[in-house]
C-alpha cells in the first residue's frame, strides 16, 4: 500500500457536551465532499475500555504528503479546527507518516 496518513487524537475539556462532540464529528465528516485530496476519513469516539484514553481520533488516507498538506491548509479544514475543535480541546496528539 502506498500513500500517507494523518492521524489526530482530541481530548475535550471538561465541560465539553455530548451535542458539542458530535458537531465536530458531524463537520469532520462533510470535508471528504468538500476537500478533493481526501481519499478516506474515518472518524471514532473513545470506546471507554482503558482509562487515560484521548476522546475521539481522526484518521486521514492521502495519496501523498502533499494532498494530506492541501487537506491540512484547506479553508474548510480550518474553519473546522478553528471553529470547532479548538474551543472544546484540551489536548491534542498527532502523526502523520508514510503507508
Amino acid at each position: 500500500m502506498s500513500g500517507f496518513r494523518h492521524i489526530a487524537m482530541f481530548a475535550w475539556a471538561e465541560g465539553t457536551t455530548t451535542g458539542q462532540q458530535q458537531e465536530v464529528a458531524a463537520k469532520l465528516s462533510e470535508l471528504p465532499a468538500v476537500i478533493p485530496e481526501v481519499g478516506a476519513l474515518s472518524l471514532g469516539t473513545d470506546a471507554g475500555v482503558n482509562p487515560g484514553n484521548y476522546d475521539f481520533v481522526v484518521v486521514g488516507d492521502f495519496a501523498s504528503r502533499d494532498d494530506y498538506i492541501a487537506y491540512r491548509d484547506h479553508p474548510a479544514h480550518r474553519a473546522v479546527v478553528d471553529g470547532y475543535i479548538t474551543p472544546i480541546l484540551a489536548r491534542r496528539a498527532a502523526i502523520q507518516y508514510e503507508m
